[in-house]
């Protein structure tokens, strides 16, 4: 018998027009009524998954119990789960969700669930079930910053850096993604104690959340990094990633909104509005960004850093089979 649940309040305002496009086409299978009432569960919440988790995941619930067999639905509630700490719950749904909607751009998340409940192992298995070059690059960078996480959970923070050592790890460049990517990375030289290093490529990360972040700059998905000079003296290390999983709630929430991140459309073949000969971009970036020369953002003195990183080790591994698992009843 389930526990009794009671649909939390809509707001009037909330339509159901509100939720993307992919989403709601998700749910033309519905009545009519009933898509209109899963869509304003999936936008309430998506607009509370941040302030307010736990009425986030009432609305989540309230929208599975009514369309449980819709993929966005329950990637709705896996990403609420985890989002309040449920991470069982949150693992069993994505599983769900990447058998109805055979994706696996949760991937990262499934690894972070594991992780939740103890289980690094598990978590670097489960990561290393699908090949990393089929993933879209955003969620080969997500991806490498949760098996990094796992690989500190055991304590190994050489091979946490290896994790992070992927052809997204361009200091000239930064795309959408790579601000995240970047703070990992400068955690785990931290971490073994390479403060000068890990002091530049912070630098560089908030140089690129920060060119993001302008509102009336209005670039879409890369920036170029420029660096006039650094004072760091270059170590020899290749560049690599770190840590977890936090950010992938908002991945996750954009995808309540939009079930395919990749909906953006900009020109690829736009040049750098001003740049001083950086690298280009790795063959592993999206393929539909605008590069744009971020060097007032960065502004430090001394040599450059360190070099940038080999493209990833190729970890392939049978995918986990997920496809025997039965659908369980939303809790």
């Amino acid at each position: 018998m389930r526990p009794r649940h009671e649909d939390p309040e809509i707001p009037e305002d909330v339509k159901p027009g509100d939720l993307d496009r992919i989403a709601r086409n998700e749910l033309k299978t519905l009545s009519k009524d009933n898509a209109e009432g899963v869509a304003q569960h999936l936008v309430m919440a998506a607009r509370l998954i941040e302030e307010d988790p736990e009425l986030a995941h009432r609305h989540a619930t309230s929208a599975a119990r009514r369309a449980g067999r819709i993929a966005v639905v329950r990637e709705s509630l896996a990403i609420t789960a985890y989002a309040v700490g449920d991470y069982a719950l949150a693992l069993r749904e994505l599983r769900t969700y990447r058998r109805i909607s055979g994706k696996d751009d949760q991937l990262a998340l499934m690894v972070d669930s594991e992780r939740g409940q103890g289980r690094p192992d598990k978590a670097l298995e489960l990561g290393r079930s699908v090949p990393k070059e089929t993933l879209p690059a955003a969620e080969q960078v997500a991806l490498a910053i949760a098996m990094s996480g796992a690989r500190l959970d055991l304590g190994q923070t050489e091979a946490a850096l290896d994790e992070l050592s992927i052809a997204q790890l361009n200091r000239d460049v930064a795309y959408s993604y790579s601000a995240d990517l970047f703070h990992a990375y400068a955690e785990v030289l931290a971490e073994l104690g390479r403060s000068a290093e890990a002091d530049a490529w912070r630098q560089r990360a908030d140089a690129a959340e920060a060119a993001f972040a302008d509102p009336d700059e209005g670039w879409d998905d890369m920036v170029e990094v420029v660096e006039e000079e650094l004072e760091v003296e270059d170590g020899g290390h290749e560049s690599s990633e770190d840590d977890g999983a936090g950010d992938a709630l908002h991945a996750g929430a954009s995808a309540v909104e939009s079930d395919e991140a990749s909906d953006a459309t900009v020109d690829a073949s736009d040049d750098p509005v001003h740049a001083a000969e950086p690298s280009p971009p790795s063959e592993e970036g999206d393929s539909e960004d605008i590069a744009v020369d971020v060097d007032d953002e960065l502004e430090v003195d001394g040599d450059a850093a360190d070099e940038s990183p080999a493209a990833d080790a190729q970890d392939e591994a049978p995918r986990a089979d997920d496809a025997g698992e039965a659908d369980r009843d939303v809790r």
